[in-house]
């Protein structure tokens, strides 16, 4: 075993008694209440609950977009509850893809500029020919000079999806990724996340409350007032 190898992280995500306190003193609620949690890379892990039992904000945390009061956050080797700001921000670029239930795209970009922009940001090489190349891949090579006032939901969130992954990150976020959708263009965006993930090996961690679509992950995760209360496979 290399040098290298030897301090290569063992998990895409580890969390360890992660809490999120929101309001002050008579006012504070506790989102999260200690939450132990770790992913190998290259899975698929549903985080499964009600509405209000922290997905959400735990998603957020892992991300590095909401600041945990207390535990520690690792992420792909870095810990994300060490860095400022601006030191998250960068850790993002490149490591990590995100896709919301709202697709988030800029009404005056096109579906290419949605996703080349950020890259071009980012600083990432090429970020125009791997915008193209991840639009055609999501079955949108035809709409690159679109609008997002130009495309439907299912379209917008396809964007939404390539924008995510362009960069080839090694995780992925999905956050009720088809909460807009209709139940059919949904199954076929839930297809799409799935397949783009396994092309390029990427750790997935999708937040639902639909157990049909848990089931299709390979572990699940069940939250319930703030707390992980089961894991399985």
């Amino acid at each position: 075993m290399t040098t290298a190898e030897s301090n290569a992280p063992d998990m895409a995500i580890r969390a360890s008694n992660v809490t999120l306190t929101l309001g002050a003193s008579d006012a504070a609620v506790s989102i999260l209440r200690g939450v132990d949690l770790a992913v190998p890379y290259g899975i698929s892990v549903a985080l499964l609950g009600p509405s209000g039992s922290g997905k959400s904000s735990l998603m957020a945390v892992l991300a590095g977009l909401e600041r945990a009061n207390g535990g520690t956050v690792e992420i792909d080797g870095l810990d994300f509850t060490a860095l400022s700001e601006d030191e998250l921000a960068r850790a993002r670029r490149g490591r990590i893809g995100i896709v919301l239930q709202a697709f988030h795209l800029l009404p005056t970009m096109t579906a290419l500029e949605n996703v080349a922009v950020p890259m071009e940001l980012a600083g990432i090489d090429n970020p125009f020919d791997k915008a193209k190349s991840e639009l055609e891949a999501v079955g949108l090579g035809h709409r690159l000079t679109h609008y997002p006032s130009q495309l439907s939901g299912g379209e917008q969130q396809r964007v939404a999806i390539a924008r995510a992954m362009a960069a080839s990150p090694r995780i992925i976020f999905a956050d009720e990724p088809t909460g807009n959708l209709d139940g059919a263009t949904g199954a076929s965006i839930i297809d799409l996340l799935f397949e783009r993930r396994a092309a390029l090996n990427s750790t997935l961690l999708i937040i639902t409350h639909d157990p049909a679509l848990a089931a299709r992950c390979d572990r699940v995760v069940a939250m319930q007032d703030g707390l992980v209360v089961e894991q399985h496979a």
